[in-house]
């Protein structure tokens, strides 16, 4: 039994993925394993309800956990404010409360110089990524001042460091960082704590870009220090874990960025 036995989290971009050699590809599910060796019931959403379907059938198989899976798309052109409060309103549904939201999904047209990017493809960055975090935080946030709960966003270091190629991407993961700042500082009263992680692990999508991109890739994509990307469940997943452990928050509005998956800078 795990310290968050009987806790629920929300993880968004939560399906399975693999790698081209069948290693776990998915920052979404590193960290949704991370929680179930803990006992946390676990609320997974995503585009994809056959990648969601997979990760419950393995989480619950082998952590003896519950999974929710939920299909929710954030797009242009729809209510997309009423599909995450339904979404939010059927794991409270399921598992009474929410303790921790994790906003991890994120699309975009990662590769496309800026004055060649579309108005379509601009809007499938900030609506899957920063629009998503906006709506899911406003709904989720009456159950985390009840639970004094936790908030972890991804950013990115294409944000940070201007990456050819990603101007959508980069500018969704900046406003999320800038939207997680001011919910630190709105909810510390509360109890909510709010931390940002800008990882580099090697994850299916980045193989994907490094395939379809090996240019962009080559001038954006730098080795970490440690030598190693990070692992997505014992160097991400893990990290989100002890974000959530009480002994550790930061209960005073502060936000916490951890970047590269390797270490924390305040």
């Amino acid at each position: 039994m795990g310290f968050l036995t009987g806790k629920t989290v929300i993880i968004t971009g939560g399906g399975r993925a693999v790698l081209s050699d069948g290693r776990c590809g998915s920052i979404g599910y590193g960290i949704a394993t991370a929680y179930a060796k803990e006992g946390a019931n676990l609320v997974l959403t995503g585009r994809n309800m056959d990648k969601l379907e997979a990760a419950k059938e393995e989480l619950e198989r082998l952590y003896g956990v519950e999974v929710l899976p939920l299909q929710a798309d954030v797009a242009a052109g729809q209510n997309n404010e009423e599909l995450i409060t339904a979404t939010v309103m059927k794991a409270v549904e399921k598992f009474g409360g929410i303790q921790v939201l994790i906003n991890n999904a994120q699309a975009s047209a990662s590769g496309v110089p800026l004055v060649d990017h579309t108005t379509d493809q601009f809007d499938l960055a900030l609506y899957s990524g920063l629009y998503a975090a906006f709506y899911y935080m406003k709904a989720c946030y009456p159950y985390l001042a009840i639970s004094k709960g936790t908030v972890i966003n991804f950013a990115s270091g294409a944000g940070l460091f201007g990456n050819y190629g990603q101007c959508a991407y980069a500018a969704a993961k900046e406003g999320i960082r800038g939207l997680s700042r001011v919910a630190a500082t709105e909810w510390g009263k509360d109890g909510i704590n709010v931390n940002v992680i800008c990882p580099l692990a090697w994850t299916a999508q980045l193989e994907n870009f490094q395939r379809d991109f090996p240019e962009a890739f080559a001038a954006n994509v730098k080795m970490p220090p440690a030598g190693h990307y990070a692992d997505t469940e014992l160097e991400i997943g893990r990290v989100c874990v002890q974000l959530a452990h009480q002994d550790f928050k930061y209960m005073n509005g502060e936000t916490l960025t951890l970047e590269g998956g390797m270490g924390l800078r305040p």
